[in-house]
Parts: C-alpha cells; structure tokens; sequence
C-alpha cells in the first residue's frame, strides 16, 4: 500500500480509505461496522488519506489500522492514547483517531484515558465497548455488568461495579462525549465525524456487540435510542444525566468549549536539551 496523495478535485469514497487487508473479525462482529463508519466519516470531510493517522493499542478492535488506508500504528496494551498523544503534539496538523476496547483502554490504558482527557488534546478517541475481552476468549472486561456469570474466570459474576467511561471522561475533562450503536452505520459515522470537527479531546464510545462471547449482545439493537435531551456544554447537568440514563442513550452527550491543549512553548529563553543530559552523567 503506497501513500500515493489522491488529486484534490476527485471526490473521495469510503472504499478509498480501505485498505486490501480483509478484515478477520468474527462473523457478525460489531468491528465491522465501526470501521464502515470510520471510512464513511473520513469520506464526509474529505480527509486526504496522508493526512490521517489511525493509533492502537491491543484487541479485536485495534486491528482498525491495518484496514484503514492512511498511516497507522499498532502500539502495545494500553499505550494507543500516549502514542496518539505524542503523535499530535508532534505533527498537529494530521487529523489522528485512536482506536481502542474497553479492555485495551479502561483497564490497563485507565490511567492514559483519565489524562488525555485532562490535557485536552485534539484527537478523536474511538472505544468499540462489547463489555467482554474477546480476543483472549471471553474473560470479564472493567465494564461488564457485575452479574454476568458466562465466563470460567469469574463464575457467578464478578460482583464489581461497573466502570463507566462517559462519567470519567467528563470528570477528567473531556471536551467531547457520545455514545453510538455500532448497529447504526450512518449514524456512528456522523457522530465520529463531529468528533474529528470538535476542536480538543473527543470521545466516542460505540456499542460494539461481540456475538461469539456474549450472544446475549444481539438484543442491544432493541435497546438503543436516541438521547431524548439535546446536547449540553454543562458537565454537571451531563453527568446526572448519563448516570440517570439507560446505558443504551446514543449522541452527543456533552460538547464543551474548553481551549485545546497547544504544544506551543510558552514565552521564555530557549532551554538547551544538554542541560538535561548534564543530570544523567556519571
């Protein structure tokens, strides 16, 4: 796959942003959908494709970038938010989407996810959340319910409170916050392109259903709706109404205006990286 840049004047198609790898999810798989919904997005804003970067850590979820047609990088478990952070802070003007689970990203990238959405940074953080470790054969995930009792790992149920990511990224200072069904194509699509549009760190959580380690998943396309209250730039009224809500609510949830985090240096003399390496002399 060569990074050939597509001429300006041809309208760009989701089949463009591509890749020739055949995706190896399992049949029925909600992944699919989500990557249908990231090269729709990518198509909506006509994102020349070398000028996107798609990041991710470990999971059935993080293989998006070998099947997306721009730059990628497959990173290591629970490390996609820091590369994704570096990556934009270094070249701030490439449009970068991190892909993640809620394995991979709310248990050992829970530290990573609570400070990105601290500093604010403009990338897009796209979580495909199935409530089960899918690609280590079923395990409870941080946001399965406490008494889902199919898995030998925990029989009966782990007994513990659920994470809930859409809370913690507004308390840790999330600027951006939907929630989407992976079942809704479109839908996902035009929530993941108003992500990118948002200037600072956005988050999409998507209900991704993992049909061969939680069946039970299928039935989410009856149980998600649409938020039945319009988007709020208040955190306070958007965390009672997450924590009040069904967990199957879609939409933007909260889109605040807090200034994007600048890698610029602020005024002052120059410091001289060897007065750094000074300190580790021995």
């Amino acid at each position: 796959m060569t990074m050939d840049a597509t001429p300006v004047s041809e309208a760009l198609t989701p089949r463009d942003y591509k890749s020739d790898i055949k995706p190896v999810w399992c049949p029925g798989c909600g992944d699919y959908s989500v990557l249908g919904s990231i090269t729709t997005a990518l198509a909506e804003l006509q994102l020349q494709p070398e000028n996107v970067a798609v990041v991710s850590g470990i999971g059935c979820s993080s293989r998006i970038p070998a099947y997306a047609n721009c730059y990628g990088f497959h990173g290591v478990h629970g490390r996609s938010l820091a590369l994704g952070t570096g990556l934009k802070v270094a070249r701030p003007e490439l449009t970068v989407l991190v892909a993640s689970g809620d394995g991979d990203g709310f248990s050992i990238g829970g530290n990573h996810f609570l400070h990105a959405c601290r500093r604010n940074i403009d990338l897009t953080y796209i979580v495909m959340d199935n409530r089960v470790y899918g690609m280590t054969k079923g395990q409870p995930s941080p946001t399965t319910e406490p008494d889902w009792a199919e898995s030998a790992l925990a029989p009966g149920g782990t007994g513990l409170r659920p994470f809930h990511p859409l809370v913690i990224a507004l308390a840790s200072g999330a600027s951006f916050v939907a929630r989407a069904f992976s079942g809704d194509l479109l839908g996902t699509a035009a929530l993941i392109a108003e992500a990118i549009r948002h200037e600072g760190f956005s988050f999409v959580e998507i209900l991704s259903p993992c049909v061969t380690f939680r069946p039970d998943e299928r039935e989410w396309r009856n149980q998600v709706h649409p938020a039945s209250v319009e988007p709020t730039d208040d955190p306070a009224r958007a965390v009672r109404r997450i924590m009040t809500d069904d967990g199957f609510n879609t939409g933007v949830l909260f889109s605040g205006e807090r200034p994007a985090y600048s890698a610029a240096t602020p005024d002052g003399p120059p410091v001289d990286a060897g007065y750094f390496e000074k300190e580790f002399e021995v």
